[in-house]
This record gives structure tokens, C-alpha cells and sequence, in this order.
């Protein structure tokens, strides 16, 4: 069974910094191109990043270019989302994804980041 758990969220001043992570289990961690999906409060979903599995091959949405930085660790079955230069729009619900083949798609629980004075 596929799973990702998120973690790493919390409240943030701008221009503050913030580590997401997500545990993944289920599947050949390094085989897998994985992503990191926002939702804004009453917003849709917005891509945020991926990296390919071997980790040597990553993009950013715009929004973000610049100030967040995708890595994974093989070793540790875990995808990071650095995130700097954070500002109020950057508040949203973090989720990690992963393609599941078709139209399908596994996704963890999600992790909050606020980024409020």
C-alpha cells in the first residue's frame, strides 16, 4: 500500500524558512518522479515542484522559482521541499503526490503552512 506522510508545516513570518518532508512506503521510492501540490484557503490545487527519481532532475512551478528547492534522499524513502522567502501567499495546505497510473493519483494527508505576521 501506498503512503506519504507529510510533515515540517507550522507558522512562519515572511521571509522566514520552512522544510517540508514526506515519508513515503509502499512502493520503489527510487524509481518514482514525485510532487508537491498546494491548496490555498478557497483555492484550487497548484503544482508546486517535482523531482525525478534518481534526484538529478527537478522543476518549479513560477510562483515559487527562486525561492523553493526540491532534493530527495533514496536512502531515506523521503522528498524534501525547502522553502525560502516565504510570503502570505505561500499559505496553503502541502501535499505530496505521486503519480498512480491513468488518471490516478496517491497523495498524503497534507501538512499546513501559514505564513502570517
Amino acid at each position: 500500500e501506498v503512503q506519504l506522510v507529510e510533515s515540517g508545516g507550522g507558522l512562519v513570518q515572511p521571509g522566514g524558512s520552512l522544510r517540508l518532508s514526506c515519508a513515503a512506503s509502499g512502493f520503489t521510492f527510487s524509481s518514482y518522479h514525485l510532487n508537491w501540490v498546494r491548496q490555498a484557503p478557497g483555492k484550487g490545487l497548484e503544482w508546486v515542484s517535482a523531482i525525478n527519481g534518481g534526484g538529478g532532475l527537478s522543476s518549479v512551478g513560477n510562483a515559487v522559482k527562486g525561492r523553493f528547492t526540491i532534493s530527495r534522499d533514496n536512502a531515506k524513502n523521503t522528498v524534501y521541499l525547502q522553502m525560502n522567502s516565504l510570503k502570505d501567499e505561500d499559505t496553503a495546505v502541502y501535499y505530496c503526490a505521486k503519480w498512480g497510473g491513468g488518471s490516478s493519483w496517491y497523495w498524503g494527508q497534507g501538512t499546513q503552512v501559514t505564513v502570517s505576521s
